[in-house]
């Protein structure tokens, strides 16, 4: 700490590093979170950068710039979840096949079950439908394990970069007392609230 030399009293030195809400690109914590909700729902860079009130060369940078930090590894996750629920759809939709109303007249007179294997087998062809295989190290797999909602949290309230490995599981799995001591309440709130 320095010294005023006039009055030998400590001056506070405060870092010249921005906050992370005050980052210099404009990418503020809730706009990175926001972003990746919306790359999760719409899988599109674009889309989700516009409503956020960014652009999408700016999202690819920010990307680039964190790839191997917590902002990364919720992008790959969003894009994961996606293909995922993508695959479990279409398997969905080969084993069980699309119900068909049929009219006469304009009154439905009955239903019958089509089975069309052009979209599946063209995401097979196309290796659309291979769930991921990509083998996680590190902070990243105990996040993926939790799913995404955890990892925006981490995101939101943690430091930018990662941590040390045991303080990330910290953040990915929480305090299981705290989760204990959070259902016991719960559970003594609802049966308060039955007495009523």
């Amino acid at each position: 700490m320095a010294h005023d030399k006039t009055h030998g009293e400590p001056i506070a030195l405060t870092p010249s590093v921005p906050s992370r809400a005050e980052r210099y690109d404009g990418w503020t914590v809730d706009k990175q979170v926001d972003f990746l909700r919306m790359l999760a729902t719409t899988q599109n860079v674009a889309a989700a950068a516009r409503s956020v009130g960014m652009g999408r060369q700016s999202a690819y940078k920010l990307r680039a710039r964190l790839d191997d930090q917590p902002f990364g590894a919720a992008w790959r996750l969003a894009l994961r979840n996606a293909r995922d629920t993508l695959l479990d759809a279409a398997i969905e939709r080969a084993v069980n096949g699309v119900e068909v109303p049929h009219y006469w007249k304009g009154e439905l007179i009955g239903t019958s079950r089509r089975y069309d294997e052009r979209l599946t087998t063209a995401l097979l062809a196309g290796g659309a439908l291979q769930r991921s295989t990509v083998h996680l190290g590190g902070p990243e797999r105990e996040f993926s394990e939790r799913g995404l909602p955890r990892l925006l949290d981490r995101i939101a309230h943690g430091p930018t970069e990662w941590c040390d490995l045991e303080d990330e599981r910290d953040f990915a799995w929480g305090d299981p007392e705290l989760d204990e001591n959070q259902a016991r309440n719960e559970t003594l709130a609802e049966g308060y609230g039955e007495g009523e």
